[in-house]
């Protein structure tokens, strides 16, 4: 076990590494914090060029992997605002909350079960008198050092908005799988799809954190990655469960992930919902330490039976073989999308020595990487090389996200698309204009090779694939 000393420098070390990556997310166009011009606003941010690509790329991927690629997962799109019944139906309205907890001398606010476990190790989530007492028994504010609380209390995560002609509350969906369990009739009515089978869904969810914290880990406003797979009442589920976890840390590895920085949480039985008989987390070893990636739930044929309690409406399966009707059970894989674009962010950032300087250089797998090419032209003052290099850029946009740039020295230029994790600088100089071909460097060995500009397409796409 790490000593005192040893842990107050690892913890030093690992918060300044995160606070290294969110300073260079901001400065290299990935993530901003949001309407920074007004202040901000408490953990909103907006995904910049390279952010809002490297997202895009990391969904891509995702719906490639769990249904193009798969003939039991179809796909679907609901809104965010969805008919209050099905939050009823779900439990969210009723026991969807946290208890938050204030310190009177600082005013900060905290999630009392977290607060209460960070300074005490007791796990006393939903005893709130019982937090509540341990707090006054003397605890300190870890911001100010004072000891005087308000009561725990809970606080809804659902927000609340209202809508014309319609009477009463509305939320924004605190998950997307209300959207796909609302639709299940829709689907099986319409779609050729036979037990076992999946939805997907990538959208917006909105929770109304007590403590939003760790840059993009936990925030209000995210979006999710999730499916409903749907199985038979009697199937032997436990290797498919097994399964879905396998491929959930395939998926980890192939943004960037390394296996050992991932480990699995089984949640306990006396912590489990009452409908779930098994929840696993694939959580990965963020800077600030393990925390809650990919979630794997069996939550049986609560969430049907529900729905088809409150609207009245048999949300079953009709098995046409064996002439039967089932409410089948679900096993529902889920995902934040944040988190993975932090994941692979965290994997990626890389600090190496070259010669007598250093350099970052963003080692995303190449699928990952928002620009997958840079074209210069060595010189950006000589006519015939600016111009040959966009005939290249052209050429290559088409098939690639690339980017043009002539902007200071090559040695810089190289440096910039390290920094952004571009895996290709082709770089026009004088001999290109001769032999019609150009350098091709490679971001992680640096290595350089000369390629014919007609064999480009060819190159790249065995490089990139």
């Amino acid at each position: 076990m790490l000593k005192e000393d040893d842990k107050s420098a690892y913890a030093k070390a690992s918060a300044d590494k995160m606070q290294k990556i969110v300073s260079f997310c901001k400065r290299r166009g990935f993530i901003f914090p949001a309407c920074e011009i007004y202040g901000g606003l408490a953990n909103s941010y907006s995904y910049g060029p390279y952010g809002v690509e490297l997202k895009n790329n990391i969904k891509k991927m995702w719906w490639k992997k769990f249904v193009q690629e798969r003939a039991d997962i179809v796909g679907m799109d609901g809104p965010i605002l969805l008919n209050s019944k099905i939050w009823e139906a779900s439990g969210h309205i009723k026991g969807f909350n946290d208890a938050m907890v204030d310190c009177k001398k600082c005013k900060k606010r905290y999630r009392a079960d977290h607060v209460v476990m960070e300074l005490t190790g007791k796990d006393m989530e939903g005893d709130l008198s019982g937090m509540t007492k341990v707090l006054r028994s003397g605890l300190k504010c870890p911001e100010c050092g004072a000891s005087d609380w308000t009561e725990a209390k809970n606080m809804s995560q659902m927000f609340r908005t209202e809508m014309n002609a319609v009477e009463g509350p509305i939320y924004l969906r605190p998950e997307t799988a209300g959207a796909i369990f609302s639709d299940f009739k829709n689907i099986t009515d319409s779609m050729r799809v036979k037990v076992p089978f999946g939805i997907a869904q990538i959208g917006k969810a909105f929770r109304n954190e007590i403590v939003a914290r760790n840059f993009i880990f936990r925030i209000r406003e995210f979006e999710q990655m999730e499916i409903e797979y749907f199985i038979k009442p009697e199937a032997k589920w436990e290797p498919l469960f097994d399964n879905w976890l396998d491929w959930q840390e395939e998926f980890a590895v192939s943004i960037g992930a390394k296996l050992e920085d991932l480990r699995r949480y089984e949640h306990p039985k006396e912590k489990l919902s009452h409908y779930s008989k098994k929840t696993i987390d694939i959580e990965y070893n963020f800077p600030f330490g393990f925390g809650e990636l990919f979630g794997l739930a069996h939550r049986g044929d609560f969430d049907l039976t529900q729905h088809s309690k409150l609207s009245g409406v048999k949300l079953e399966y009709f098995d046409a073989v064996n002439n039967k009707r089932y409410t089948p059970h679900v096993l529902e894989p889920t995902v934040g999308v944040d988190r993975l674009i932090l994941t692979a962010i965290c994997a990626a950032y890389t600090k190496e020595k070259v010669k007598d300087q250093e350099r970052i250089v963003m080692k995303f797998p190449h699928s990952v990487a928002p620009i997958k090419v840079a074209v210069f032209p060595l010189l950006k003052n000589k006519p015939a090389l600016v111009e040959m290099s966009k005939e290249v850029y052209d050429k290559l946009k088409t098939q690639y996200m690339c980017e043009f740039d002539d902007n200071g020295n090559i040695g810089k230029r190289y440096r910039r698309q390290d920094e952004i994790g571009t895996p290709f600088c082709i770089t026009v100089d004088f001999e290109s204009l001769d032999n019609q071909d150009v350098t091709v460097r490679d971001r992680d060995t640096m290595e350089q090779e000369r390629i014919a500009i007609n064999d480009l397409d060819a190159y790249l796409a065995e490089k990139l694939k």
